[in-house]
């Protein structure tokens, strides 16, 4: 790749800067060791299109710095690690669960992969277009969070949407369970760590495939600012495994979804039903 000329290089994006692009490919080259530090540094600049795209362009960035024995630590080693970039304080957590999945891993036996790699495409193309960030993606489900519950709220529905109107393998209905919390999570080396990740993922697990779950802590932080055409049904207060008070459910419904669903999964009623 020729070198750009000071003034081609001031006409490019702030993100060209980074020398990586969105897809994880080089935009500008990396040719000698001052080159590799600026482009370790100025990594975190790149709005790169999924954590597929990130990963490639870390990895290219890792080996440039290998081969010009550059150990990429303190400053330029932050810059690098996704959590890094998690927002802190309090967020909203979003985490979808494919129904069903082990009976569609035998109806469509080799197709399963592609079928997943498919869905996960979709919940990551919905998170980034709302602004939030993906957190982890193991098995079949992915975790998400958000500093903003309304984009949370937007993300989740076109999420079911996208889900609804693709035409799937085999015309098998795949259908994907969404919870969501909030909370304010401790953010460590290794993620978020407290309570409040482990309700996310317990209120995610008693929903059923198309449905949208929240909590009260979710619902107080939306409620003035639904869409045109959403509510919010209360489900009432249910007891998770490892949760020490209740958790008061509420259930996300709008014109053109599903809103008819089986009570909670994996749950103990503890009253009767909030009123909408």
């Amino acid at each position: 790749m020729a070198r750009l000329s000071a003034k081609e290089r001031a006409q490019l994006p702030d993100s060209a800067f980074a020398y990586i692009d969105s897809h994880g490919r080089r935009r500008l080259p990396i040719h000698d060791a001052p080159h590799v530090r600026n482009a370790l540094a100025r990594f975190s600049q790149v709005a790169f299109e999924d954590e597929a795209a990130r990963d490639r362009a870390r990895n290219r960035l890792l080996r440039a710095a290998k081969r010009h024995g550059i150990m990429p630590i303190g400053f330029i080693s932050a810059q690098l690690q996704p959590q890094r970039r998690l927002p802190k304080g309090h967020v909203t957590f979003l985490l979808t669960d494919l129904e069903g999945s082990t009976e569609l891993l035998h109806r469509l036996g080799d197709e399963y992969a592609a079928m997943l790699a498919d869905v996960r495409r979709l919940v990551r193309a919905a998170v980034r277009r709302a602004g939030g960030y993906e957190v982890s993606a193991r098995g079949d489900d992915l975790f998400a969070v958000f500093e903003r519950a309304p984009a949370a709220v937007e993300a989740s529905l076109a999420i079911q949407r996208a889900m609804r109107d693709r035409a799937w393998p085999g015309g098998n209905d795949v259908r994907l369970r969404i919870g969501l919390h909030r909370g304010r999570p401790a953010l460590t080396d290794t993620g978020y760590v407290g309570l409040s990740v482990h309700a996310a993922a317990r209120i995610c697990f008693a929903g059923h495939g198309g449905q949208i779950v929240m909590s009260s802590a979710v619902r107080a932080a939306v409620l003035e600012s639904l869409p045109e055409g959403v509510s919010l049904r209360g489900l009432g207060a249910w007891r998770f495994r490892g949760l020490p008070e209740p958790v008061d459910l509420f259930q996300m419904e709008a014109d053109d979804l599903p809103s008819e669903f089986p009570p909670p999964r994996s749950a103990a009623p503890a009253k009767q039903a909030v009123n909408r």
